[in-house]
């Protein structure tokens, strides 16, 4: 088959926003699973330049749609022109779509048949975006597998896997499937048949590992302790956040909303991320007000404050999260590891120095030492600060350190009405089935959550609305093989992958000589 320019591109296009329609806020996880088809027909016959052009282009469009929130963000809050609000985020759209467009090459010169045209593409997408993750800091914002976050019996390979292997599920269905309609088209019944009992199988081995997990743990949570938490959503104007004759009103915005709605005995008060708009760490009345409270609530609190240290002379800044226990004693800070580019800090800045603004509020943060749990009244919490929240490593390691609970504490304000905030819970899903633990999400303006370890959203909150919701929370001691042994899948997938060039290369090699 051999496509016309304006046909591969229109192809290509439809798959780049069905793509952007499989993630919320607008879209639906079911598009997924066809998502590519488009893409993966537009290949049939294309030369290696036609295949990296098509697969830019599929990218582009479908990251612009998911990602056209960093345009509000620069233009809202780093005080920027709109059109370079438009240009950063066609920047990082134009990036991004570099994976998509290897990924078409990838399948265009590989050109694997028989059984092997099913499972070489995606191995392809998974090792591509195993490299998007991590690569530059890595941003798995968006990874396909998040579009499945409301898909129960789907998500639960997660422990297993990671997100990776749902992401493999869905390239192979897609695969299959676009195989099947060109198989079918052109009459070849034994790939068309072969190819519909594959995707069948696939669906079916990964639904049935989620129904008997879901199963299972539900069993391990009927048993476990419990105790409740209070998600405190202070709704507090980031325009007013930083300015010093405001932190007293957002204390007293926080205390009165605390107050009104304890949780039970025994229970946490969670707070956001840099709730407390001022340096805990500095003795003074804004630190004794936090202290009193805590002893009048007779409950711990766990909140986010920035921390300054001087070294060699120098300010350091981090972000951190501190836990006062019900006593008012101190028990203990988490710094913030994986900060936000741009956000937190300014990578080449010399390059773009037109983005220093975007942190100017405080100035550039600087990463913790590790990911270190908090201890208080006989648990112990794995705090993760904004956009941790989106990495698996972080919550892994927390797991094998023995955490009880995933804290998600994050400041959403920036993000106004877009679709970033739901984009933002569906990535935090996963890290609670992975490490089969309850996850609680406490966001500045929203949303505010708590996911039990099957990835449930028990309660979540509206965006902006000032407001304190309760849960109860498990702990539940359950080993899982992601925790323990990590991307192990995706290494398997890049020695596969691997493995099929080289024996694909050697009999290229070998058909060369002999004509």
């Amino acid at each position: 088959m051999h496509l016309k320019p304006f046909s591969r591109w229109a192809m290509a296009s439809l798959s780049g926003l069905l793509l952007f329609l499989s993630f919320p806020k607008f879209g639906n996880g079911l598009v997924a699973w066809v998502a590519l088809i488009p893409l993966l027909l537009s290949l049939e016959g294309a030369k290696p330049a036609e295949g990296f052009k098509t697969g830019f282009l599929a990218g582009l469009i479908a990251h612009a749609g998911t990602l056209y929130w960093i345009a509000y963000v620069v233009v809202q809050y780093g005080y920027l022109p709109v059109y370079v609000g438009v240009a950063a985020t066609l920047l990082l759209a134009a990036y991004l779509s570099l994976y998509t467009a290897c990924f078409a090459i990838g399948v265009v010169l590989l050109r694997p048949q028989g059984a092997a045209g099913f499972v070489v593409p995606p191995l392809i997408w998974t090792v591509l975006e195993f490299g998007r993750s991590h690569l530059l800091t890595g941003f798995p914002w968006n990874n396909l597998a998040h579009s499945q976050y409301l898909f129960g019996n789907i998500i639960q390979i997660a422990d297993v896997t990671g997100t990776y292997g749902i992401t493999f599920a869905i390239v192979m269905v897609n695969t299959i499937l676009g195989t099947v309609l060109a198989s079918c088209s052109s009459q070849r019944s034994n790939l068309c048949v072969s190819g519909i009992v594959i995707a069948s199988l696939t669906l079916m081995i990964t639904g049935v590992y989620g129904h008997y997990r879901t199963g299972e743990i539900r069993e391990k949570m009927k048993e476990a302790s419990a105790i409740e938490v209070s998600l405190v959503q202070g709704n507090i104007d980031q325009n007013i956040k930083w300015d010093k004759r405001y932190q007293a009103e957002t204390l007293n915005i926080y205390r009165n909303l605390t107050l009104k709605s304890l949780p039970s005995p025994g229970g946490i008060i969670l707070w956001p991320e840099t709730a407390a708009p001022f340096y805990f760490e500095q003795p003074g009345t804004l630190r004794d007000s936090m202290i009193d409270l805590v002893r009048a609530a007779g409950r711990s609190l766990l909140f986010g404050s920035p921390y300054f240290e001087e070294r060699d002379g120098n300010l350091t800044f981090m972000n951190s999260a501190y836990l006062i226990r019900q006593d008012g004693t101190v028990g203990g800070r988490y710094d913030k590891v994986h900060l936000v580019p741009y956000g937190e800090y300014v990578p080449l800045r010399t390059l773009f120095p037109f983005f220093s603004k975007m942190v100017a509020g405080i100035g550039d943060f600087q990463p913790g030492k590790g990911y270190e749990s908090l201890s208080g009244d006989g648990y112990r919490f794995g705090v993760l600060i904004c956009y941790e929240a989106i990495f698996p490593e972080g919550a892994r390691n927390y797991k094998r350190g023995g955490a009880d609970l995933l804290v998600n504490m994050t400041n959403d304000a920036w993000f106004g009405l877009t679709s970033a905030p739901y984009q933002h819970l569906a990535m935090t899903v996963f890290r609670a089935v992975e490490n089969r633990l309850y996850l609680a999400r406490v966001a500045n303006t929203g949303i505010s959550a708590v996911v039990d370890p099957l990835g449930k959203i028990l309660i979540q909150t509206d965006l902006f609305e000032r407001t304190v919701k309760q849960c109860g929370v498990k702990f539940i001691d359950e080993k899982t093989i992601y925790a323990a042994y990590g991307d192990v899948f995706v290494y398997l997938c890049a020695t596969a992958l691997g493995l099929y060039f080289l024996i694909e290369f050697r009999r290229r090699r070998n058909v060369g000589r002999n004509t």
